[in-house]
């Protein structure tokens, strides 16, 4: 039977089957029928030729389980993962008393199959051979007295080890009965012909999944909304052949066991010229074993055929409306199905033009049963991020990733492993939403892909990997590209013997200057090319000669002044006195270059509250002098000699300063605070020692005082969804806008710790940080003893981290594509440059491509990025990061080389940026609709058609709906009733200049059972999924998300873990008000305490510690960090919203 022919339903087991004796019946020791040519199908590119075929046992039945990432599987030209992970829909057991079904009935030869795509004879997927061919018909009951031995067809599926054995395990929820594994299946990978077994009616793969209920076609598709749970499940159409699991050997009359809960994939990844589980031959007869594994069906139930062509049937209505089955799925990519109806309820609904069974159908022999409850999608059944993770890690943790390839997707960002650079930049500096672009805008905008990189261009580097290495050409600086001024890179091509090259970007030749000749070997390149950085390296650094200075000077060595606010509440928290303490020692750790002894940047020191007092702090001084500007509409700085010092040479005077202001402000009773004039006199006093600079600005209130830049409360959670909800995320002032312009242009860089007790409007203040590229860090509620480690922590690493200032960065591409559009903490005052006054190791910036010609798969895309910044020792370099990117003209191959982390990365990024002039709403829906954009492209592109009752992933982007599920579910876009205007606007700032390993965690935070960590390994326990049904009430877990750490204690812990972690004998004794764990001397407290000092290490910003004990106020605060479940304000659960993407993608479709 071809691919393009479904054999129909037959009727049930143990019925009689008259009028089928005149048929002729290939016999099942594996004859073929007379004159027809055994398995004579078109195209066929299935199993290899000359390959031992070998057929898998009989009763052979691998465990279930998620295929791991990576495996190879040898798709053509597919580096990606394992074949088509199937999911499962749950069904319902039938309830009439009939033996199990088995997946085959009978089909009238010469009866002609409809497709549920087109009517008649249909090619899905494989060429049309040139010579009609005869179809033997699909399978048919066994003769009396035949053995079940399997169909001799060649078999395409490889039996694959046992998966990895945590969520791997499905459970069977009902009462004391167990169903064997089962075998499961699923279509076979790209390349793979559909032809080597027979098509069996009524079939669809055993996933894992239970029986398959049909809707009756009375009641039409279950009603279904994603926030009301999933449809219920009808009783099964007594009688009628319903595909089921491989199940155990039946007695006729036996009620077959109910079906799992979890649905899981196959774990029987295809691989071109794998061998395939033989197809079920027809129904047993009583008392027969069913041998074999059912047959690699697509996830279809066939409904019986007409009856006109079923002679001698029992006598029944007639059944309308049925077409026969759909055609059989078989996606060319590995792709995730999910049998479920359109919302991903545990049924599958009827088809599209394709009918239920009649709902009065006569009932074979018995009544039908109540409707079963209804039954959860088991969320072990949908792709899992914690597998998906631990997989990477396993295939990829272990060799270094060497980037001499072009176009190699890196491992993922979880994944712990060393980069060798062989002429592309790292992917600690660059990341690409997907690494094979498309060659046409057309393929672009069909796929919906966006083709962005996120860059961070000074990344810090592991120890064990090489720091860019710094070429200084001289006076005559670095080698560019006549035209477009690109610099010299390993893809530049040099011609006539090596007195010329051809620019990789522009194709445009230029004269090697002479001091750079250099002669060709046998191959065409340089002689000298692995001395070079320049030409063998993917990042490095040129120093930069007088001509890519401001106004042709070289720079000063930049300064750091730190401007405290001293009014009441700053005072009165002992904030102040804490900053100055600090101060005292923090400033000998100021950033210097390599092997320099002292740092070379200057220091100045400003307080104010409602006015401005500058200090003298020169080091022939015997004591600081306070100088005070009350004029604040009109900034100077009253002091130029003395204001900007050397810390060691004004040592005695600073510290005298840092003892004397806590005294001096101790008894103020000044609460107002003026904030724009503040950065207005750290701009000035930078341009009076012409150099550039950050501001530390410390600040407690809404700047209300009388003075530019003066704000008001303006707080209003009333127009939280309304259309002017995005008024809150805008600044109340353009004033700052413009402040922030004069900033970037002087090189001034702004850092702002925050420390409000009430509304302090962030949108507002964090501009001038945000458009110089500076940071914000709040604290909320300030209270010294809780939150001074977390603070001083931030502080440290701020003023010590590698920065570089005055800083331009540009994106050159070649021809084909540009930048278009870029994201970040920077200032633009043109379309190509990005500009920010300070630039440190964390940040970010995303840019956008898109097509402006075509591209051609042989020479590929590149990006090259150069940074023009002034290092802390005031030296001018520009670093430069090179990437060669694959570009395909087939959309699999673009799916096959995407990267999910930086998607999301990017996607976060454009929605956070869309809140500032778009309706919440209206971002969130075209998050929604871009995805299943994505998506459904790929299901009818990349993917054979098959029912649209399953639902189909790309293996790179299976993690997709619940990474956007949790964006969508984000503070900024769905705030809860506790989140304060303030803080969806920090996060909105915050995200926009985060790294790819950032957003992941801080979108999809980290669970780790503490309980079952190896105290005596430096391991971290394995981790868990985000949901609340995941904990258990006699564990203690973690959980990170990059800004806070929570410390769940579950209220059956014993008691010794309780003494060992807090010190304390029981549950109730247990302090929330803990920021840091005690330290006990114990195995378990010094592992915990290892774990957080580990995790506190992988992040730019110090982790808040918060302990949650189960039941108390807190758990709420913990509760919604559990992202795969339903969010307190509304956002969906994962399962829901992959139901909800599944009809998204099946309107698209249709």
């Amino acid at each position: 039977m071809s691919v393009n022919q479904q054999a129909h339903t037959g009727p049930p087991y143990g019925q009689p089957q008259p009028g089928y004796q005149g048929y002729q019946q290939p016999a099942y020791g594996g004859q073929s029928l007379p004159g027809v040519p055994q398995a004579q199908y078109g195209a066929y590119n299935g199993p290899m030729p000359g390959y031992q075929q070998p057929v898998p046992p009989q009763g052979y039945f691998p465990s279930l389980g998620f295929p791991s990432k990576g495996s190879p599987v040898s798709l053509n030209s597919d580096t990606s993962s394992l074949a088509p992970n199937f999911i499962g829909s749950l069904r319902a057991p039938p309830t009439s008393g009939a033996p199990p079904p088995a997946s085959g009935a009978s089909h009238p030869s010469g009866h002609l199959a409809y497709s549920q795509f087109e009517h008649g004879d249909v090619q899905n997927g494989i060429p049309a051979s040139a010579a009609p061919m005869q179809r033997p018909p699909a399978s048919q009951p066994f003769l009396p007295g035949s053995a079940p031995t399997p169909v001799s067809q060649i078999s395409t599926f490889q039996q694959y080890g046992p998966p990895p054995a945590s969520v791997q395990q499905l459970r069977n929820h009902m009462a004391g009965m167990t169903i064997g594994s089962t075998a499961a299946s699923a279509p076979p990978p790209a390349g793979l012909g559909y032809a080597s077994v027979p098509a069996v009616s009524g079939s669809f793969s055993a996933t894992g999944s239970g029986l398959h209920t049909p809707y009756s076609t009375s009641q039409g598709p279950p009603l279904t909304s994603v926030s009301e749970g999933l449809p219920l499940a009808q009783p099964p159409f007594p009688g009628q052949t319903i595909s089921t699991q491989r199940l155990p050997t039946q007695v006729p009359g036996f009620t077959p066991p109910p079906p799992s809960t979890g649905v899981g994939p196959s774990s029987y990844p295809p691989t071109t010229g794998a061998p395939r589980p033989p197809a079920m031959p027809g129904p047993p007869l009583p008392g027969q074993t069913v041998a074999g594994p059912p047959s690699s069906q697509p996830n279809h139930v066939s409904s019986p055929p007409p009856p006109s062509t079923m002679a001698g049937l029992h006598p029944g209505p007639p059944m309308s409306g049925l077409h026969g089955p759909p055609p059989p799925t078989h996606p060319p990519q590995p792709g995730y199905q999910m049998q479920q109806n359109g919302s991903f309820g545990q049924m599958r609904g009827p088809q599209p033009n394709y009918g239920g069974a009649y709902p009065g159908a006569p009932n074979y022999g018995s009544p039908p049963g109540p409707p079963p409850p209804p039954k959860r999608l088991d969320p072990d059944s949908i792709p899992s991020p914690i597998q998906v993770i631990e997989d990477d890690r396993n295939n990829r943790g272990s060799e270094p990733f060497v980037t001499g390839v072009r176009g190699q997707v890196p491992p993922l960002v979880t994944t712990n492993f060393l980069v060798k650079d062989q002429g592309n930049a790292s992917p600690r500096y660059i990341r690409c939403t997907s690494y094979n672009i498309p060659c046409t805008s057309d393929m672009a905008k069909q796929s919906q892909v966006p083709l962005a990189a996120v860059i961070k261009p000074l990344a810090a580097l592991p120890p064990e990997e090489t720091l860019p290495y710094l070429v200084d050409h001289g006076e005559s600086g670095p080698v560019r590209c006549n035209r477009c001024k690109a610099y010299m890179c390993p893809f530049m091509q040099f011609i006539e013997g090596g007195r010329r090259f051809q620019c990789c970007f522009c194709s445009c030749v230029t004269e090697v200057p002479p001091h750079y000749f250099q002669h060709l070997d046998h191959t065409g390149k340089r002689v000298d090319f692995y001395d070079r950085p320049e030409l063998s390296l993917g990042s490095y650094e040129f120093l930069a000669t007088v001509d890519y200075c401001k106004n042709n000077k070289f720079p000063s060595p930049p300064a750091f002044i730190f401007m405290i606010d001293v009014s009441y509440n700053a005072v009165k928290s002992g904030l102040v006195r804490l900053i100055c303490e600090e101060l005292k020692s923090l400033l000998d750790y100021l950033p210097r270059e390599g092997n320099m002894e002292e740092s070379a940047i200057r220091v100045g020191f400003v307080t104010y509250n409602k006015v401005l007092h500058f200090y003298n702090v020169k080091s022939s001084l015997a004591q600081p002098q306070m100088m005070v500007v009350s004029d604040v509409a009109d900034m100077f700085v009253p002091l130029l000699d003395g204001f900007l010092v050397n810390v060691n040479e004004s040592r005695t005077v600073i510290a005298s300063l840092l003892d004397q202001i806590p005294e001096m402000f101790a008894d103020t009773r000044e609460t107002e605070t003026v904030f724009a004039p503040v950065i207005q006199a750290g701009l000035e006093a930078l341009k009076a020692a012409e150099c550039a600079g950050k501001l530390f600005i410390f600040h407690t209130s809404l700047p209300i005082a009388e003075a530019p830049g003066k704000l008001k409360n303006r707080d209003d959670r009333k127009l939280i969804n309304t259309d002017k909800e995005k008024t809150l995320f805008q600044p109340q002032t353009s004033f700052y806008n413009n402040l922030a312009k004069d900033c970037v242009a002087q090189g001034c860089c702004v850092d702002l710790f925050l420390f409000p007790n009430q509304y302090l409007d962030v949108a507002t203040l964090g501009v001038v940080p945000y458009q110089t590229g500076g940071s914000i860090y709040k604290y909320a509620y300030f209270q010294l003893d809780t939150d001074q480690y977390r603070f001083l922590n931030d502080l440290r690493r701020d003023v010590q981290k590698e920065v570089g200032f005055d800083a331009v960065m540009r994106v050159r591409t070649s021809t084909g594509i540009r930048a278009t559009d870029f994201f970040g903490a920077f200032y633009m005052s043109n379309t190509t440059d990005v500009e920010m006054a300070g630039l440190d190791c964390d940040k970010t910036i995303t840019v956008e491509f898109k097509h402006d010609d075509k591209l051609s798969e042989d020479s590929g895309a590149l990006l090259q990025c150069a940074l023009l910044y002034t290092s802390c020792a005031g030296q001018r370099r520009l670093r430069i990061h090179n990437l060669s990117l694959n570009c395909c003209t087939q959309l699999a191959d673009l799916y096959r080389n995407c990267e999910t982390d930086t998607l999301i990365n990017y996607l976060a990024k454009y929605a956070y940026r869309g809140v500032l002039s778009s309706p919440v709403k209206t971002v969130r829906d075209a998050l929604i609709n871009q995805c299943a954009q994505i998506l459904a492209c790929y299901r009818k592109n990349c993917a054979s058609p098959s029912s649209a009752g399953q639902l189909i992933l790309p293996e790179c982007m299976k993690l997709l709906p619940v990474y956007l599920n949790c964006v969508l579910k984000s503070d900024v876009l769905q705030p809860g009733p506790e989140v304060t205007t303030d803080d969806r606007a920090y996060i909105r700032q915050l995200v926009t200049s985060m790294d790819v390993a950032e957003t992941n965690v801080f979108f999809y935070p980290r669970l780790l059972p503490l309980t079952k960590a190896d105290v005596d390994s430096d391991s971290l326990p394995a981790a868990i999924r985000n949901s609340e049904e995941r904990l258990s009430k006699g564990d203690i877990y973690l959980l990170e998300n990059g800004l806070n750490i929570f410390v769940w204690v579950g209220v059956n812990v014993q008691q010794g873990l309780i003494q060992n972690l807090f010190g304390v004998s029981s549950f109730s004794q247990i302090s929330n008000a803990l920021s840091t764990l005690p330290v006990l001397e114990n195995p378990f407290s010094k592992k915990v305490r290892s774990i957080v000092d580990m995790l506190q290490g992988q992040r730019s910003r110090y982790m808040k510690l918060i302990i949650v004990k189960q039941e108390d106020k807190l758990e709420m605060l913990f509760k919604h960090f559990l992202v795969e479940d339903k969010s307190l304000s509304g956002g969906a659960s994962y399962v829901d919203f992959l139901c909800h993407m599944h009809k998204e993608i099946r309107q698209l479709l249709s």
